[in-house]
C-alpha cells in the first residue's frame, strides 16, 4: 500500500517537458542549459518556466537556449538574446532596471501610503470632539412621559 502512495505522489509531481531529443551530449552544456531555463517563462503558460511546460513556443525556446550554448555564448549572452528577441516578459524573475523599479517599489509604497493614511485618520479621530449629549427637549421628554405612563 506504502509503495502505491509513493508511486502515485511520484506520478503527481511536476515533470520536465524536456524531450530527449533535445538534450546535449554535453553534460555540463545540458546542466547550463537546464540551470538557464529555470529562469526563463514560458510565453503561452506565464506561471511555467520553459522546462516545465509542453507549449510548443516553450520547446523553441529550450532548443533555443541549447542552441546559443553550443554557438559559444555565456549563460549572460544566452539570457540578453532571448530577451531581446521576446522582451523581458520571457524573464521569470524581472530586473531593477529601467520602469521595473516602479513595479518593484509599487507594492512598498503602497503599504506606506495605507499606513500613513491609517495613522492621521486615527489621529484626527482622536483630536476630534466628543460628541456631547444635549439630552432630550422638553416636548421630547413631555412625550416619552406620556407614552411611559400608558
Amino acid at each position: 500500500m506504502k509503495r502505491l502512495a509513493f508511486v502515485l505522489m511520484l506520478l503527481a509531481s511536476p515533470l520536465a517537458a524536456v524531450e530527449p531529443d533535445e538534450v546535449l551530449s554535453d553534460p555540463l552544456l545540458e546542466q547550463r542549459a537546464l540551470e538557464l531555463s529555470k529562469g526563463l517563462r514560458c510565453p503561452v503558460c506565464q506561471s511555467e518556466s520553459i522546462d516545465e511546460s509542453n507549449a510548443p513556443i516553450a520547446k523553441d525556446l529550450r532548443l533555443l537556449v541549447r542552441e546559443r550554448l553550443l554557438a559559444g555564448d555565456t549563460d549572460a549572452q544566452t539570457v540578453e538574446y532571448i530577451v531581446a528577441r521576446f522582451g523581458e516578459f520571457v524573464l521569470l524573475k524581472p530586473t531593477f532596471g529601467g520602469a521595473n523599479w516602479l513595479l518593484w517599489a509599487a507594492g512598498p509604497l503602497m503599504l506606506l501610503l495605507a499606513a500613513v493614511m491609517g495613522v492621521s485618520y486615527v489621529r484626527g479621530r482622536s483630536r476630534a470632539d466628543a460628541p456631547q449629549d444635549a439630552g432630550l427637549s422638553d416636548d421630547e421628554a413631555a412625550a416619552l412621559r406620556e407614552i411611559l405612563n400608558k
